[in-house]
């Protein structure tokens, strides 16, 4: 019988991310085996049931990125045809993510056929991190939630970047001035940005840079770091134009081609990077690579809506006898909807259920009827859109 839990399963591009978000949640990863055939064709065996669960899928858009795209896409219709009752692509590096646009005769926007596959093999929902544009998730037509590396960009800042209040946000082109600026005015930091030119994709022929960085601290902020030559030039504009120190801060460590070189090679201090990405090998070939941990970010998106909505069923299955004085079902409601003010869609996807959620959700509105005190009826309307909810 289904226990309506979560099941996190992963495939071969990035499992030690993976784990960690399993361990943060204090969950053992589900059972999947993930292989090849002779003829390079890859074969998916779910290795548990899935029946009436919630599924949610770690795959990454790295290393091999085509096989894992097929991987991610047949464990996907693999959980769909064993009647997973939820089915969640976290995907924290999006493939084909730059290909967002038609900006040339006949060139195909790569990431809108991305995300028709992942809705058609049977995705209900994605987690994604950092997208390099966000019309993308106009892309999809299920809820798609961007989460962002800011918040850790940030903390790491603080914590690890010595004299930091002397530092200034340095975007290196003007597609990412919004998220440098926006990263400046948290700190309370100045803002520079490099315009660059360039002779062909990956290839920057000369870079001017717009802002005053003399005796400062420049701190490069960009979503991903690929071949890494615009980050290698931008900090050497950067030092020519009196930085003191330059370090480079990005969501998504790419790092093919020469990049390791590039960087050895640079007067870049530390490229700090995210683990969207496995970079284990290249730490080793290049000492001035950190890592940012972003498992805890996943974790959270994973966990919040069914871990919500236990506490409240918890809650409302209590007798009023055994509640601590003042906990009242209104004043819960009331917490749980202010909470949850974004997470409605999921609330009303795990009250579709035929039986146990159905269930709860009808428990759920009778207690609210039934126990609903004259003291509790100033919270009501407060209460009504998290009500509304289970409807």
């Amino acid at each position: 019988m289904s226990s309506n839990s979560i099941k996190i399963f992963t495939g071969n591009s990035h499992p030690e991310l993976a784990k960690l978000v399993a361990s943060r949640m204090g969950m053992d990863l589900a059972k999947v085996m993930v292989m090849k055939y002779s003829n390079q064709e890859t074969a998916v065996t779910i290795g548990e049931s899935v029946r009436d669960e919630d599924v949610f899928i770690i795959q990454s858009g790295c290393g091999e990125i085509n096989d894992n795209l097929m991987e991610l896409l047949i464990m996907i219709n693999a959980c769909k045809t064993a009647s997973a009752r939820r089915i969640t692509a976290v995907i924290p590096c999006f493939p084909y993510a730059r290909q967002d646009k038609k900006d040339k005769s006949r060139a195909p926007i790569s990431a809108k056929l991305v995300a028709n596959m992942l809705t058609v093999s049977g995705a209900n929902h994605v987690i994604t991190m950092d997208l390099h544009a966000s019309q993308i998730q106009g892309f999809f037509n299920i809820p798609v939630d961007n989460l962002y590396c800011e918040p850790s960009m940030i903390k790491y800042i603080r914590e690890q970047i010595e004299n930091w209040r002397n530092a200034i946000i340095v975007s290196p082109d003007a597609g990412g001035a919004k998220r440098a600026t926006s990263i400046a005015d948290r700190l309370n930091l100045d803002f520079a940005l490099i315009h660059k030119e360039r002779k062909k994709a990956n290839e920057v022929s000369r870079m001017v840079l717009v802002g005053e960085v003399t005796g400062k601290i420049a701190i490069l902020v960009d979503d991903m770091a690929d071949t890494c030559g615009t980050l290698g030039l931008a900090a050497k504009t950067l030092v020519e134009n009196g930085a003191t120190k330059v370090y480079a801060i990005v969501a998504h460590g790419i790092l093919s081609g020469k990049a390791i070189q590039v960087i050895n090679d640079s007067f870049i201090e530390k490229l700090v990077v995210t683990n969207t990405i496995p970079h284990e090998e290249k730490r080793l070939q290049c000492p001035k690579i950190d890592t940012i941990d972003i498992s805890p970010t996943l974790a959270e998106a994973i966990r919040s809506p069914s871990y919500v909505i236990n506490c409240l069923f918890s809650f409302l299955s209590q007798s009023s006898a055994d509640r601590a004085p003042g906990h009242t079902t209104a004043r819960a409601c009331l917490i749980f909807s202010r909470t949850l003010r974004n997470k409605s869609k999921y609330i009303h996807i795990y009250s579709r259920s035929k039986l146990q959620t159905h269930t709860k959700s009808m428990h759920a509105r009778r207690a609210l009827e039934s126990r609903m005190n004259v003291d509790d009826t100033a919270h009501l309307n407060e209460c009504s859109p998290l009500i509304a909810c289970f409807d």
